[in-house]
């Protein structure tokens, strides 16, 4: 049984099927929702050209806006279970980020939605659930 489960959430169908599916599975559990800033989405949005980073800080502040209304929205979708859950919001690479969080925050279990990519996209783009389920130190379900 765990007692402390880690839920990754964005703004994806499948990280709110992931949440849903951990209220359900661990009705005991305490729930941590983590949403992760990746700062190279600071810097793609900014259009650095030369060098210049224009408007840096307002874009990570939007960021990071959109990132409060991701975990709010993830405190309302498990009221309809009748549960509260702790939210963090960290900065960095998302898929090392969440095992990092799991590895120093006594999680027990990882539950996190597949974006269900296949074939040449999941080779070029990577997958952050099948990254966090090779290195987490902690049981993963993937939720599809």
């Amino acid at each position: 049984m765990s007692d402390h489960v880690l839920v990754p959430v964005d703004k994806s169908n499948r990280a709110t099927q992931a949440l849903e599916f951990a209220c359900k599975e661990y009705p005991d559990a305490d729930i941590t929702a983590i949403h992760v800033l990746d700062p190279g989405d600071f810097y793609a949005a900014t259009g650095i050209e030369g060098g210049a980073m224009a408007n840096y800080d307002e874009i990570r502040k939007h960021h990071e806006t959109q990132a409060e209304n991701i975990l709010e929205q993830a405190r309302r979708e498990v009221d309809e279970y009748g549960r509260e859950i702790e939210t963090e919001q960290v900065v960095g690479g998302v898929s090392q980020s969440v095992v990092d969080y799991a590895d120093e925050h006594s999680v027990d279990h990882i539950v996190i939605g597949s974006h269900g990519r296949t074939g040449a996209s999941r080779i070029l783009l990577g997958s952050v659930a099948e990254t966090v389920a090779r290195r987490s130190p902690v049981p993963v379900t993937i939720v599809r």
